[in-house]
């Protein structure tokens, strides 16, 4: 009797942990978008409802070609936050992922800490000869009807850690009033900032934690992660303005192809001028 007990418990402990494992693998896959607004004050009237396909931390999985090809004409614009490949990541599945994204519109992309981990030069010989624009702490304009807009982009630290980041690029007086967003691969960059100089920041980095427990939480080595994890926030911007942050939970997984509690997600975002609804963190 305590012998058909025992045997029906392990089967019953066996059974949960396909299930949890299986659950697991599915969250790691899926092929999710989301669509939102965000309203910046600086925003000129020109690129009110300009439309920006995010996706940050790729490493291994190739990007949904039908999914996102239904998007051509629909987005003006692609940000790759970083982690666009890793160690022991297919070239040539790079080399597809980027190729798709460039059909779509024009790309910019960052650096990632794994990005740096691969064959760098030939990681970047790809990115660029996809028609990607990659930015290595560097702004560009992006014109619309003689409106511009200022893309910053910090390149991830080849040493790696916090404090080897180089200096923002040094704006013209003219550049210094443009509406700003800051392409990022860790939003942990912000930490050593006084201010967020710009109006907003696009960041990865994190998975939202990946795999995140009930009674757990996320479990972050560095305690600026525990507040700024995943979803959009509002933070002291420049000259005394407000700024926002979104962080992806994104698309693909470090180590292991497993997520729990934190989808993977890519992101349609639509800026609006003025004021909007507050933003806070692990919205939906």
């Amino acid at each position: 009797m305590v012998t058909a007990w025992l045997l029906g418990m392990l089967a019953f402990c066996l059974l949960l942990l396909v299930w949890f494992g299986t659950a697991m693998l599915a969250a790691a896959f899926r092929d999710r978008i989301i669509a939102e607004e965000i309203f910046l004050e600086a925003l000129p009237g020109a690129f009110d409802g300009f439309r920006i396909l995010f996706i940050s931390d790729i490493h291994r999985r190739r990007l949904p070609g039908k999914l996102l090809k239904s998007l051509k004409g629909k987005v003006d614009a692609v940000f790759l936050g970083g982690d666009m490949t890793e160690r022991g990541g297919s070239m040539n599945r790079l080399h597809d992922n980027m190729t798709l994204t460039a059909e779509l519109a024009p790309v910019y992309a960052v650096h990632g800490n794994h990005d740096y981990r691969a064959n760098t030069a030939l990681v970047d010989n790809i990115i660029r000869g996809s028609g990607v624009r990659l930015l290595q702490d560097e702004s560009i304009i992006i014109e619309k009807n003689e409106s511009r807009l200022l893309l910053t982009g910090v390149d991830f630290p080849r040493s790696g850690g916090k404090k080897a980041y180089r200096p923002l690029p040094p704006l013209t007086g003219a550049e210094s009033s443009l509406c700003r967003i800051i392409l990022v691969h860790d939003p942990l960059w912000l930490s050593r900032q006084p201010e967020v100089p710009a109006d907003l920041v696009l960041a990865g980095h994190t998975h939202g934690g990946q795999v995140v427990l009930p009674f757990v939480g996320h479990r972050h080595v560095d305690p600026f992660y525990r507040e700024y994890n995943a979803g959009r926030y509002v933070l002291p911007g420049r000259n005394g303005a407000e700024a926002q942050m979104l962080i992806s939970r994104g698309f693909g997984t470090a180590h292991l192809p497993l997520r729990w509690g934190s989808p993977a997600e890519m992101h349609v975002l639509t800026l609006r001028r003025g004021s909007g609804p507050a933003a806070g963190g692990e919205q939906e």
